[in-house]
């Protein structure tokens, strides 16, 4: 892997070569908030081909290789919580984030769980409530739901282990009460793997504040995903690149809200 922006003397590294775990959590630490600034941190990471494809048959990992899913790795070791919605969860199989023990110290100093909670976004509560993900993770699985969740299905949910979350006063999820809930809880490192349809209700929401994108050098036509779904937003909102590496033709971007 190599660095192609930002460009100084000291982060221009001439080796291909592979980072280790130190090196990657490093890259893609989370910012400390300044005075006055939210203290959350809303990051996404999705992949998508040079097509605009987020996946092929319903799943990622096609398009994906061993360097995003280190980084996929990375990314969730760094975070309190990881927001993903149900559909991603029926579709990919979803289990509990797994403690990591290259990531202990780090996550320990900065006063996290041993592994992330993963905070599953559903309005109907639709799920699997005998899946791993809500009976054996290693920090409760939370819920976020609307205030009008169906009770039988709540009682399911906690029943199962899980914690729910009122994030809104209807049937569904409201963003940015979401966000603001998860802080409550002192989850502050937020991360959101989608899919589609979640990202793009964050985004159009105006609660998104990085995207760590992975772009595949693939081709894959047909009628596949964009990573955001959804209704377009009234006017385009602008990222900054913050960084870009590069490896075996796949390219590993962060950009933040401007």
């Amino acid at each position: 892997m190599r660095r192609l922006f930002p460009v100084t003397d000291t982060t221009v590294d001439p080796a291909d070569r592979e980072w280790d775990l130190a090196e990657l959590a490093e890259a893609y630490a989370y910012p400390e908030p300044g005075p006055g600034e939210p203290v959350a941190w809303l990051r996404a990471n999705m992949v998508s081909t040079l097509d605009g494809a987020a996946q092929h048959d319903g799943k990622s990992q096609p398009i994906s290789n061993a360097t995003d899913m280190r980084i996929f790795g990375t990314l969730r070791a760094l975070a309190d919580v990881v927001l993903v919605g149900a559909e991603t969860v029926r579709q990919e199989g979803y289990r509990p984030a797994r403690v990591r023990t290259e990531f202990a110290a780090r996550r320990e100093a900065a006063g996290q769980a041993p592994a992330p909670a993963i905070a599953v976004v559903s309005a109907g509560l639709d799920l699997d409530f005998s899946l791993p993900l809500f009976t054996s993770p290693v920090v409760p699985t939370l819920l976020l739901t609307g205030a009008a969740a169906a009770r039988d299905r709540v009682a399911a949910a906690e029943k199962a282990g899980a914690r729910v979350v009122v994030a809104g006063d209807g049937v569904g999820v409201e963003p940015a009460r979401a966000v603001r809930a998860l802080a409550e809880l002192g989850h502050t490192r937020l991360l959101t793997e989608g899919g589609p349809r979640l990202l793009g209700q964050l985004v159009a929401a105006g609660v998104l504040d990085e995207l760590c994108l992975t772009v595949s050098p693939m081709l894959t036509a047909g009628g596949a995903q964009r990573i955001a779904g959804g209704p377009s937003v009234a006017v385009p909102q602008r990222f900054e690149l913050a960084s870009l590496l590069e490896e075996a033709g796949f390219l590993f971007s962060r950009y933040r809200r401007s």
